[in-house]
């Protein structure tokens, strides 16, 4: 599996079924599948190996000040408190077709983190992540490391508990930074959210 990785995406934010938000309180930033738009370093979304991940994401163009730009994502307080777009977020990954929902349709479904003692990182119905809707805004996404496979739940309380847990391990997970780490941060930073991405 880590052979694969890191996969790197730029696409823009569409629409998903809502469940992240109504049904368990951890909302997500859906990825648009559609070529137009999508440029993945593995292909398509058919390449993409199932399951889930961490990483990092950034949703819109990258702020003209570097100096905020390239804040840590665990440094704590954002310098502003309404700076979310273009600013690089830890990120949850979904892969895959929810087993749970039994999707028919793959798809890319990250949870952005905010930092801690941020206002907004406990401010969901679960006590998650809350921030607002990026329908139609770019999103550039690093696929950096893997956490588990794909599972059904008996009910949205496990599912809820199971993916809690995976946002309490990609926060570990970030918290020791490699060469690798540190790089695809960089590039999330940095991309312009233009180019076109072959295999890496």
């Amino acid at each position: 599996m880590n052979q694969q990785l890191p996969i790197r995406i730029i696409s823009k934010v569409v629409r998903g079924y809502g469940r992240g938000s109504k049904d368990l309180g951890i909302p997500t930033a859906n990825v648009s599948r559609e070529k137009e738009v999508l440029s993945c370093s593995c292909g398509d979304f058919d390449h993409l190996p199932t399951g889930i991940y961490w990483g990092f994401a950034r949703i819109g163009e990258k702020p003209k000040n570097r100096d905020v730009a390239s804040e840590g994502v665990c440094d704590g307080m954002e310098k502003d408190d309404n700076l979310v777009l273009g600013k690089v977020h830890l990120a949850a990954i979904s892969i895959g077709y929810n087993p749970t929902y039994n999707n028919e349709e793959k798809t890319v479904e990250p949870h952005l983190i905010a930092n801690t003692g941020h206002p907004l990182r406990h401010a969901s119905s679960t006590g998650e992540t809350q921030f607002q809707d990026f329908y139609d805004k770019t999103i550039i996404l690093s696929v950096v490391g893997y956490l588990r496979p794909e599972l059904p739940f008996e009910g949205l309380e496990k599912l809820t508990a199971a993916i809690k847990k995976d946002i309490t391990d990609a926060e570990r997970q970030a918290g020791k930074p490699d060469p690798e780490t540190q790089s695809e941060q960089e590039w999330v930073r940095d991309s312009s959210g233009k180019e076109r991405l072959g295999i890496l």
